[in-house]
């Protein structure tokens, strides 16, 4: 009985914090907007201005020869959950400096469970972007299959949890709010230029940038975005998921650590009680 009212009251605190998000981002119809300019820019712009400079040649999951603008897609939606991340961990460190964070790790509840609380809301507001920005990619002339679509979904959301994970990671670090548009730059564009979202791995070696090819290897953002590339033709890369779901543990074990006042960086300064 009473771990059935423990696990009702856990449940009821999850929907709190994913509330709590979904109502402050609905409130922010600019926050859509704003995360779904920078893809279709790519998508819409840039793609077709590369479209005869990267040539991309038939390799898997494809089987035929594709257009650029088809290629980059699965980038494009790893760059929307990319930059939601980095958002989600953005509201981390004003709540932390406004003391929202305290009263909720203060909270009856295990302090794993309320972080896991805080990365399934930034996993769903990047999941709801990422569709929003797939339906917008289809209106503009994307083929795709629409059940290998529904197929690829969990993986969306797979990636979405791994990048919102590493957002957690930052806010432990972040201390102020001034500091966070540097390290946002630092993390955000090595992580997205310096992977496959906008060129296949075989033609940075081919090009001979052999550093950069081994770095976009050992990109966990790289095996997100060819884990979604693969499932949106019904495929699975098993190597990209395992990647992507142990990213996942491993970013959350590193936040949860942090945001321990007795071992991490979220410590109470020294003196101070309570």
């Amino acid at each position: 009985m009473q771990d059935t009212v423990n696990l009702r009251h856990a449940l009821l605190a999850m929907r709190a914090v994913i509330g709590r998000e979904t109502h402050t981002f609905v409130r922010q119809p600019g926050r859509l907007f704003s995360a779904l300019v920078r893809p279709l820019l790519w998508l819409l712009v840039f793609a077709a201005g590369f479209q005869n400079v990267f040539g991309v040649a038939i390799a898997p999951p494809y089987e035929t020869y594709i257009e650029y603008k088809v290629y980059i897609v699965p980038g494009l939606l790893g760059m929307v959950a990319l930059f939601n991340g980095m958002q989600s961990s953005l509201a981390m460190v004003y709540d932390r400096e406004m003391g929202v964070m305290r009263l909720l790790l203060t909270a009856p509840l295990p302090r794993a469970w309320i972080l896991a609380c805080k990365l399934a809301a930034g996993a769903m507001l990047s999941f709801l972007q990422m569709l929003a920005f797939l339906a917008v990619s289809l209106a503009f002339g994307i083929d795709l299959v629409p059940a290998q679509v529904l197929m690829a979904l969990p993986v969306f959301l797979l990636s979405a949890v791994m990048l919102a994970a590493l957002g957690l990671v930052l806010s432990v670090y972040v201390k102020q709010l001034e500091n966070f548009a540097g390290t946002m730059n630092f993390v955000i564009f090595p992580m997205f230029f310096i992977s496959t979202a906008l060129y296949p791995l075989w033609k940075l070696e081919e090009s001979g940038a052999r550093l950069v090819y081994l770095l976009a290897t050992y990109n966990p953002f790289t095996h997100a975005v060819e884990a979604m590339r693969f499932a949106l033709y019904g495929q699975v890369q098993v190597l990209s998921l395992t990647v992507t779901a142990v990213c996942a543990l491993v970013f959350f074990g590193i936040a949860l650590w942090g945001y321990d006042p007795q071992r991490g960086m979220v410590r109470r300064p020294a003196g101070q009680k309570g």
